[in-house]
């Protein structure tokens, strides 16, 4: 009988733009087979780049478990445990009977049916609520977990989800009853269509037609239907199985963690390919095991043994990154704004529009979670003035490009310069550095804070002021340790909580507000194009700022902190006395939605922004 579950994942993305299987069967993958100089990992990243989309990933519990998640039969252990020290309280020794195996103890003193996993949580959970409450200790992390870094995506994960952004990888498939998978592509950026019972396949949207798509084979912990035992994991409903058989056969297979010991139903499922279409790669963090080795003969699997799954997927995504930078034909700032120029007006154009805001988007980000670039360790120093100027250089391209798209775009565009804004707000995800720097953490916003300001400022230019309440609103964030919710990018992205700036000014001065100062200067030469006149661009930036001051003091659930500027020094306060003639019934932010569109919470929020103000600010010694 099983003692334990093999978890197993199947990662799918899909392209941007809609593309049927066939066509993507017709890209035939480049397969390099390994010799005995040649790494295999080599050899799977140049079949991988060569082909992008046409590999799963099948994620075993190795995965799961690196993260500090029990396998699905631990789970079911600890339960009869339970079960055990619950039927027996006197007795101290009870729950130890059970040992590693809760077979027999179970056969000895359970209901006379076999041990089985969803039956067991019928038995002790008998509603929905009940049940998932009773497993989200098993799968949910506790505020002592998130300080140790546990049951949250690891680097495994992390690496995946920058394979799916990327398009390197498309469709997934999983045993895990966990969420890791799916946290961690949507902190990319990628939010998946996730199906976890047999009754969802069909009227999915097909993998083909879906940016990500994970199927989880075994279910997710909320679910009653979880299958675990071996009796549960010996066949799978007809849906499933036939579902299954079409994406063994229709792409090929990067495996990991997965020992192929228990999963009776999915050994059978890859039994029956009997002539794959693509290569399969097959990676184990230890020794491969015997029904793991029948497979790998049977379909001419390229073995990997030894490599956990931070070691074979952050391995993957670096060496991809490497290759693109061989193979990419670099593009200049002025060409990719030009492209976006003439897309812009022309319907006919839209996902070529799309591909360019997107690729320079996805590209910054992958800089950004880069932890060679920008580490997060305690132990690794850090100058932070260079990180700052090392993020200006990376994120140049990028919010010179959302400007110009806000500044000459319609409103049919604002949602993909929102999209952007969230994508490159969730590089910041989570992280397991454990210490960390908390201040090279928070610059990890810095990229986004620059492009808010650029797409900000390039609105109030172009007199679309309607798109600031998108984009101070619409993107969310969710710090790794809060138990509150998403915070606004306005509150999130609040140059005082960011930048770090020096304060010294000429002569011996000091900057009162030394973000705002700093930030006019290093977004400059993004706006220049849109506007040359230092005076016009000053005057749009304290702007931006008293708006973005105004909305934060809408915010109640996180604390009033507005963007302290220089909005605030006497020469620039025009900007206060010209905004508050503005408002009335139609102002640009009401319609945006901003305050709820209520006139009186905009009145009540420039009250409060004036109440807050703690001087008359100026330049002092």
């Amino acid at each position: 009988m099983a003692r334990r579950l093999g978890r197993t994942a199947i990662l799918a993305r899909v392209a941007d733009q809609d593309q049927s299987q066939p066509e993507a069967a017709a890209r035939v993958p480049l397969v390099t087979s390994p010799g005995a100089v040649l790494d295999p990992i080599v050899a799977l990243a140049t079949s991988v780049h060569a082909s992008p989309g046409v590999y799963a990933l099948l994620l075993g519990s190795g995965v799961s478990t690196g993260a500090g998640v029990l396998t699905g039969w631990q789970v079911v252990t600890d339960l009869v445990r339970k079960v055990a020290a619950a039927q027996a309280p006197d007795d101290l020794d009870a729950a130890g009977e059970v040992g590693d195996d809760p077979e027999p103890w179970w056969a000895e003193h359970g209901d006379g049916q076999p041990l089985g996993y969803s039956r067991l949580l019928g038995e002790l959970a008998s509603t929905p609520a009940a049940r998932q409450a009773l497993l989200a200790g098993y799968f949910e992390p506790t505020e002592a977990d998130l300080e140790e870094g546990l049951k949250v995506p690891s680097a495994a994960h992390r690496a995946i989800a920058q394979l799916v952004a990327r398009g390197a990888v498309r469709v997934i498939l999983t045993t895990n009853f966990d969420r890791l998978t799916e946290r961690a592509l949507e902190d990319a950026g990628v939010p998946p269509q996730v199906l976890h019972r047999p009754d969802q396949l069909a009227s999915a949207t097909p993998p083909a037609h879906a940016k990500a798509t994970v199927i989880k084979l075994h279910g997710d912990y909320a679910d009653l239907e979880q299958r675990n035992t071996a009796d549960e994991l010996a066949k799978y409903p007809r849906a499933l199985a036939a579902y299954l058989g079409r994406v063994l056969d229709e792409y090929g297979l990067i495996v990991s963690g997965w020992s192929a010991e228990w999963d009776t139903a999915l050994v059978r499922a890859l039994e029956g390919v009997r002539s794959r279409r693509y290569p399969l790669f097959w990676s184990s963090r230890g020794s491969i095991k015997e029904d793991a080795r029948r497979l790998i003969a049977q379909h001419g699997a390229v073995s990997m043994p030894g490599l956990t799954a931070d070691e074979l997927f952050t391995g993957l995504a670096s060496r991809l990154d490497a290759l693109d930078r061989l193979s990419a034909i670099p593009i200049t700032v002025e060409i990719a704004v030009q492209r976006l120029k003439r897309a812009l007006p022309d319907p006919r154009r839209r996902i070529e529009l799309f591909d360019l805001v997107d690729g320079e988007v996805q590209r910054l980000v992958s800089r950004i979670m880069d932890r060679t670039r920008h580490p997060l360790d305690a132990g690794v120093p850090v100058d932070m003035f260079e990180q700052r100027g090392a993020y200006e250089a990376e994120a140049g391209a990028v919010a010179r490009l959302l400007a110009t798209g806000v500044f000459h775009g319609e409103d049919a565009h604002a949602r993909l310069w929102v999209r952007s804004l969230q994508r490159l707000m969730s590089a910041r995800g989570r992280f397991t550095e454990n210490p960390y720097n908390s201040a090279a953490e928070v610059m990890r916003h810095y990229p986004a804070l620059l492009c808010l300001w650029a797409m900000g400022v390039g609105a109030i230019l172009a007199e679309r002021e309607n798109l600031l309440a998108k984009f101070f609103l619409e993107p969310t964030w969710k710090p790794s340790f809060s138990s509150r919710g998403p915070q606004h990018a306005v509150l999130c992205l609040n140059p005082v909580r960011i930048v770090v700036a020096d304060d010294a000014a000429p002569n011996g001065m000091r900057w009162l507000y030394p973000q705002s100062h700093y930030i006019r200067a290093a977004s400059r030469d993004a706006l220049r194009e849109l506007e040359p006149d230092d005076e016009a661009y000053a005057a749009a930036c304290d702007r931006l700022e008293y708006l973005a001051s105004l909305v934060t003091m809408d915010d109640t659930d996180f604390g009033r902190l507005p963007w302290a500027g220089e909005f605030l020094l006497e020469e620039h306060r025009n900007v206060i006395a010209q905004v508050e003639k503005e408002l009335a019934p139609g102002w640009p932010l009401l319609e945006g939605g901003a305050f709820g569109g209520d006139l009186d919470r905009a009145e009540a929020a420039r009250e409060a922004l004036h109440t807050w103000n703690p001087h008359p600010a100026v330049l002092v010694t």
